[in-house]
């Protein structure tokens, strides 16, 4: 029952690795070592808890592990890659400079970013997968949509310094 459960979940995984990585085949493998590491702990879950917050956590460790273990280029994006959206709603070249802005943002925003945004998750279920406070979030994700914003018009992002005289 719990494995079905699991199985229930592969999508949304699917659609956020890719996001959050960039390339159909590190996402797939990123899939893959989440689903892997799920099953052989799924001893550990805790029934009646939100086990699609526990599967992203494990997500999120394992992408995290994988950058320093392999110091992966993650900013890289593939072109062949785009962000699912509603046709006609968005038009495509939108979505190739959405997806090149997300690769500029640093992981810890993107990840806040694709949770909270992508996969619709409340700042206490992002909090819960990323193993961080809600403020942590929050702030996060404030940086983050700030920096898409500058990056989306075009303008460099701003530096986050002040001059002082």
């Amino acid at each position: 029952m719990d494995r079905d459960a699991v199985a229930s979940h592969v999508p949304r995984l699917r659609r956020y690795a890719r996001a959050l990585v960039g390339d159909r085949y590190q996402a797939d493998d990123l899939v893959q070592d989440t689903l892997e590491r799920a099953l052989n702990k799924l001893h550990l879950w805790r029934p009646g808890s939100d086990m699609r917050a526990w599967l992203f956590a494990i997500m999120h460790n394992v992408f995290v592990n994988e950058i320093r273990s392999r110091r992966l280029d993650a900013d890289a994006l593939s072109d062949d890659e785009s962000i699912a959206a509603p046709a006609g709603s968005v038009d495509r070249l939108e979505i190739r400079d959405l997806q090149a802005a997300l690769g500029e943002l640093p992981a810890e925003q993107r990840a806040v970013v694709l949770l909270v945004g992508l996969e619709e998750m409340s700042y206490a279920e992002a909090a819960k997968a990323l193993g961080v406070p809600i403020g942590t979030v929050m702030s996060r994700l404030a940086r983050g949509r700030e920096r898409l914003r500058h990056l989306m018009a075009g303008a460099p992002a701003a530096s986050g310094l002040k001059v002082v005289k």
